[in-house]
């Protein structure tokens, strides 16, 4: 598969804990995909790992901006994910 059909995925905070990795290239299973599809491709590549309920909390950002409606956005290849986990703070 040519790279142009990877995205490049960053984890942050629990993402980032749960998978061992601060960045992944994930091969699209298909062009485009829609990036609310997303969240079950990395669960698969990182079972038992509780990331079901991380990714289900978690914000989306594409190529630096955030994503508000994950079902409009289509990748392409060539982009960069982000996995923003909510934060908690005091």
């Amino acid at each position: 598969m040519s790279s142009e059909s990877n995205i490049t995925v960053l984890y942050f905070a629990a993402a980032s804990t749960a998978t061992g990795l601060t960045e992944q290239s994930i091969a699209l299973p298909q062009n485009p995909f829609p990036l609310s599809s997303l969240a079950s491709v990395i669960i698969s590549q990182h079972p038992n790992k509780g990331l079901e309920k991380i990714l289900g909390t978690s914000q989306w950002s594409v190529d630096a901006e955030m994503v508000d409606d994950p079902e409009k956005v289509l990748l392409k290849g060539g982009q960069e994910v982000a996995v923003i986990c909510p934060v908690s703070g005091g």
